[in-house]
């Protein structure tokens, strides 16, 4: 069974920045692709960025330029750099692992205060 846990989350203030981690009870080389989610309070999830086995990457447009997506294979854990915060940014992460099977984190609070 597959175990994905996050860590990082937190309060602070606008323009701050925040670094999530993602570890992985499995070789992280064994899912084709890891991303990040968000899940604001009355809103869907949705995807912050995504990495690939290749290492490419993607990111929401709301996102470009302020967050890093990255990944550290001989710790299994996928990482989510976060600058510029801002109140928008609020909301539950969620990492997210992708194989035969999609597989979720418990999910790490972030708050931006303005």
């Amino acid at each position: 069974q597959v175990q994905l846990v996050e860590s990082g989350g937190g309060l602070v203030q606008a323009g701050g920045s925040l670094r999530l981690s993602c570890a992985a009870s499995g070789n992280i080389f064994s899912f084709h692709t890891m991303a990040w989610y968000r899940q604001a309070p009355g809103n869907e999830r949705e995807l912050v960025a995504d990495i690939t086995k290749s290492g490419s990457t993607n990111y929401a447009d709301s996102v470009k330029g302020r967050f890093t997506i990255s990944r550290d294979t001989a710790k299994n854990t996928v990482y989510l750099q976060m600058n510029s915060l801002k109140p928008e940014d609020t909301g539950v992460y969620y990492c997210n692992a992708q194989a035969f099977h999609i597989y979720w984190g418990q999910g790490a609070q972030v708050t931006v205060s303005s």
